[in-house]
């Protein structure tokens, strides 16, 4: 039996599990997120970014640090059936205090009215979300005074993570602050008082970019769930004129993944649509913390919901704002290269917003002035001011769902023209993306690793007369016979898996920017990657039609024996 003066880590009644870095961000399942382990990763964060300098989004000791939190129970509460786990705010805060920042919380908001507001006043930010991962997890993002983490902060970040950790579990265990259960030992139930302050900045930024405008006539359905800016979106779109319909509001957590929409979702907004007094124009919603939109529209006599990808909607957004410069991940519906945007695409990058800002940021350096990027679930960033209409919209280097619902209403308003047509007028190509969830993470970077190629430089593959290897920068590499060999072999096994009796002609170009990115003969694309967040492994489809894509989409994660399970016997 350890005495109270033996270090904390001999009287933990629990094997700690550390948290990770994501695609953006640190998540983890709530069962696993003790408040000591929030605690340890926030405290050691704070310390970086008061190491760093101003200019590269460095914090100082007592400035303001703003942070917010979803609708998860677990953002601050505790939850008895996660063996009392929770109170991630109340851990955030603690943190904060220790390290003698001065703490504001600025409530339950989505994490894009978090960042703009610590952005506009040069703080620092934390959000308290697992975003749009299942209700078991949680987690947080960390914001510099400049903006969100980058991939480079990351190893600084785990080596001062590392240093706190070994402090923490050292401390005398009646000295600590923590208990068996690795919980304050206060349990602290509330919170700081929250001001609306970043809330109104976020709503009044949009006002005032479409002040003059209106989407008077337009009858909007927001299927609100528990996405923390459900009524924020309703106040939005009233104030600017839109008849708005609110549906579907959840006390309990409804994870929403924009970018994997199922066929059970589509019924429920379906069912929303029939249910409720339309015709609408649209059906409008957002992830858990309304960083990602999700836009649906009627189509046909039958008013069947139609469902509009991010990354086509990205589309939308960027013609509409008359940007020079767009940056998405190499997971983007290809129709990006065929259309009118295709003159200003920046390289493709690997998936999640740090990449796509450091693409923007490369954008800016090169002599671009109206920068925007977005991923495939429909997150907008803006790299740069953009000017319409007189007025400007500040920078908003973090994904938002307002911006691109607006704009893509305010487009289908301008054109006299329902979101079917105004979608219809971009190049036919359709996507569809879908997971299987609790698929262990090393089973699929086994599949990833069997697949690829030794060398890391080697970014895509093209099979055509001869085997032709290249790099991130389209640069072509000279490969050995040994090379030339292994790629044949890998298409080889991978056409044993897509094949012609699933539909698949013959693979013409391997992509490994981030993960295995198969294009075949007739310009079908099938996508796979483990998730950066969770125990999921994707699939991103593209096509020349809408039901192909969702044939390739359903194929990949059906069960028993669809293509991804059958990938997994492979290793």
């Amino acid at each position: 039996m350890p005495s109270p003066t033996d270090p904390l880590r001999f009287h933990l009644a629990y094997e700690p599990q550390p948290l990770k870095f994501g695609t953006s961000g640190r998540r983890g399942l709530v069962i696993h997120l003790t408040q000591l382990e929030i605690y340890t990763n926030v405290l050691a964060e704070i310390r970086y970014l008061q190491s760093l300098p101003i200019e590269q989004g460095g914090i100082k000791a007592g400035d303001d640090f703003y942070f917010a939190h979803d609708l998860r129970p677990s953002s601050t509460a505790y939850v008895e059936s996660e063996n009392g786990r929770g109170g991630l705010c109340q851990a955030v805060e603690q943190a904060l205090k220790d390290a003698d920042m001065h703490a504001i919380n600025l409530g339950a908001i989505p994490t894009p009215a978090l960042t703009y507001y610590a952005l506009k006043h040069g703080k620092g930010s934390i959000m308290v979300t697992g975003s749009h991962i299942p209700f078991d997890r949680n987690g947080y993002k960390l914001n510099t005074s400049k903006g969100e983490l980058l991939k480079e902060h990351e190893q600084p970040i785990n080596a001062a993570v590392a240093k706190v950790r070994e402090e923490l579990l050292q401390q005398p265990f009646s000295e600590s602050l923590f208990d068996e259960q690795g919980m304050l030992r206060n349990r602290p139930r509330e919170i700081l008082p929250a001001t609306d302050k970043g809330l109104s900045a976020y709503v009044q930024r949009y006002l005032d970019f479409f002040a003059g405008e209106t989407l008077q006539g337009m009858k909007i359905l927001v299927y609100q769930h528990s996405a923390v800016g459900r009524d924020t979106l309703v106040d939005i779109l009233r104030k600017l004129g839109a008849d708005v319909t609110p549906a579907g509001r959840s006390e309990t957590f409804v994870p929403i993944d924009t970018e994997a929409i199922d066929a059970a979702q589509l019924a429920t907004l379906q069912t929303l649509y029939n249910e409720n007094s339309g015709p609408f124009d649209a059906i409008v919603s957002t992830d858990g913390d309304s960083d990602r939109p999700l836009l649906v529209a009627p189509s046909g006599a039958e008013q069947k919901v139609q469902f509009f990808g991010g990354d086509l909607l990205g589309m939308i957004v960027a013609g509409f704002l008359g940007v020079d410069a767009v940056v998405v991940p190499i997971s983007s519906n290809d129709a990006i290269d065929k259309g009118a945007l295709a003159s200003v695409l920046e390289p493709k990058t690997k998936i999640g917003s740090p990449y796509v800002i450091s693409g923007m940021q490369t954008a800016l350096d090169k002599g671009r002035s109206r920068v925007c990027g977005w991923e495939a679930n429909g997150g907008f960033l803006t790299g740069s001011d953009i000017e319409r209409n007189g007025k400007t919209l500040t920078a908003l280097p973090t994904r938002d769902a307002v911006l691109p619902l607006l704009c893509a209403l305010f487009a289908a308003r301008g054109q006299k023209a329902t979101l079917p047509a105004l979608f219809a007028t971009l190049p036919n190509r359709y996507s569809r993306a879908s997971l299987i969830r609790n698929f262990p993470r090393p089973t699929s970077m086994k599949i990833v690793g069997r697949f690829s190629p030794s060398e890391s430089t080697i970014q895509q593959v093209s099979f055509s007369d001869e085997i032709t290897a290249y790099d991130a920068n389209v640069s072509a590499i000279p490969l050995s016979d040994s090379q030339i060999d292994q790629f044949k072999s890998i298409k080889t096994q991978l056409q044993t898996v897509f094949s012609d009796k699933s539909g698949f002609p013959e693979i013409v170009r391997l992509n490994y920017t981030d993960g295995i990115r198969m294009t075949f003969a007739n310009g079908d694309v099938a996508h796979i990657r483990p998730s950066g967040n969770a125990d999921e492994l994707r699939i991103y489809a593209v096509a020349d039609s809408q039901e192909r894509a969702d044939d390739i989409a359903t194929q990949g994660v059906a069960e028993p024996n669809g293509l991804l399970r059958t990938l997994e016997r492979m290793v």
